[in-house]
C-alpha cells in the first residue's frame, strides 16, 4: 500500500496524504487532483479502491498501426495535447508486427474502462480486414472516432482529408507542366483513401495507370519501378514514404528527378522539405483535423449530439523541387506495353 501511494503521488505531483485523502474518499481534494490521482491507479495498472470502481477513467486510447510512417507520431502529438488540454490522459496503442493486434488494444482499453478511443489509419480504412472489435465498441457504447475513411457501415464519427480535391490538385498540377503518362502508387487495393483517390484520378483521366503497393518505402520502390518500365514521367503517391521510394526507385534507373521523373507524396509528414529534391507533396492540416477529432470525442462522452457523418478537410499542395515540367520524348526511355491496373 505504501508503495502505491507513493508511486501515485509521484505521478501527479501531489502528496502521499492527498493520494490517500482520494482513495479514501475523504473531503479536502479539489475535482481535478482527485481525477488525476484516479487516472494514475489506471495508468499505473492499479485496481481502484471497491467504492470508485463504478467510474468510468478519463484515459483515451490512441490506436495507430505504426510510428514508422512520420504523420502517425504527427497525428498522435496533436490529437494526445488536444485530450490534455480537456482533462483526458491519452494512452498510445501502436501495433508491431506480430505484437499486439487492434482488437487485443481494444480488449485492453475497455478493461481500463477508458472514457473514448481515437483510431488512426486502422484497419476500418481496409475493405477486407476484419472489424468485429468494432462492434464491441459500438455495443458498449464507447465514443470512438476513426481518423480518414472507413468503410461505409462503422457508424462512428469520422475526420478526414479530402482524398479526391488531393488528387485532383496534382493531376492538375502535373498535367500544368505537360505530363501525359501520370501513374499512381496506392496502398491496398481494398484501402478506402486509394480507392477514392484512384476513381478522382480516374475522373480526370480515365486512362491513368495504378500501381498498388503497402505503405513502406521498399513497397514504393517496387511499385514506381514497375512503372517507370512503362515509360511514366510523373507519379501521385499515396503517402510520402512511397513517394521516397518512387524517387529511389528512378535513381537506381539513373533517372533525374525532376528533370526526367516528377514525383509528389501525401501528408507533407516531417522533413520533406529536406529531402534532396525538397519532396512535392499534399499536405494534410493535421492541426484541424485533431482538433476536430478531440472535439467529436469530447462531445460524445459529455453525451451531447454528434453528427456522424463524415467531416472533410481540404489539403493543400506544397510545391517543392520533386516536379518539374514533362521531359523532352527524347529523355524518356522507351516504354514497354502500357495497361492499366
Amino acid at each position: 500500500m505504501t508503495r502505491r501511494l507513493a508511486e501515485v503521488a509521484k505521478k501527479v505531483g501531489v502528496s502521499e496524504a492527498t493520494v490517500s485523502r482520494v482513495l479514501n474518499g475523504k473531503p479536502g481534494v479539489s475535482d481535478a487532483t482527485r481525477a488525476a490521482v484516479l487516472t494514475a491507479l489506471d495508468v499505473l495498472g492499479y485496481e481502484r479502491p471497491t467504492q470508485l470502481r463504478g467510474e468510468r477513467a478519463r484515459l483515451v486510447g490512441m490506436v495507430m498501426p505504426e510510428l514508422q510512417n512520420p504523420i502517425f507520431p504527427a497525428f498522435a502529438e496533436v490529437v494526445g495535447g488536444a485530450l490534455a488540454q480537456q482533462g483526458f490522459t491519452p494512452v498510445l496503442c501502436t501495433q508491431t508486427a506480430g505484437g499486439v493486434s487492434e482488437a487485443d488494444y481494444v480488449e485492453l482499453l475497455l478493461q481500463q474502462h477508458v472514457s473514448g478511443v481515437v483510431f488512426f489509419g486502422g484497419l476500418y480504412a481496409q475493405a477486407e480486414s476484419p472489424h468485429d472489435h468494432y462492434a464491441r465498441l459500438a455495443e458498449r457504447n464507447l465514443p470512438t472516432v476513426l481518423m480518414n475513411a472507413a468503410i461505409d457501415h462503422l457508424d462512428f464519427p469520422r475526420v478526414s482529408c479530402d482524398d479526391a480535391v488531393a488528387v485532383e490538385q496534382a493531376m492538375n498540377h502535373l498535367m500544368s507542366l505537360g505530363h501525359q503518362r501520370i501513374a499512381l502508387v496506392l496502398g491496398p487495393p481494398d484501402h478506402v483513401p486509394s480507392r477514392r483517390k484512384l476513381a478522382a484520378a480516374r475522373r480526370v483521366d480515365p486512362s491513368v495507370t495504378v500501381e498498388h503497393a503497402l505503405f513502406t518505402l521498399e513497397g514504393g520502390q517496387a511499385a514506381a519501378s514497375r512503372l517507370l518500365a512503362r515509360g511514366i514521367t510523373a507519379f501521385i503517391c499515396a503517402s510520402d514514404l512511397l513517394a521516397l521510394g518512387t524517387i529511389r526507385a528512378a535513381r537506381r534507373r539513373r533517372l533525374s528527378v525532376p528533370e526526367d521523373v516528377s514525383v509528389i507524396g501525401y501528408d507533407d509528414s516531417s522533413l520533406m522539405n529536406c529531402t534532396e529534391p525538397p519532396l512535392t507533396t499534399v499536405r494534410q492540416p493535421i492541426e484541424a483535423m485533431g482538433r476536430a477529432a478531440v472535439d467529436l470525442l469530447a462531445g460524445e462522452i459529455s453525451g451531447a449530439s454528434v453528427d456522424h457523418d463524415e467531416l472533410f478537410f481540404e489539403p493543400e499542395l506544397v510545391v517543392r523541387g520533386s516536379t518539374g515540367p514533362a521531359p523532352h520524348p527524347a529523355r524518356i526511355p522507351h516504354p514497354e506495353a502500357r495497361t492499366n491496373a
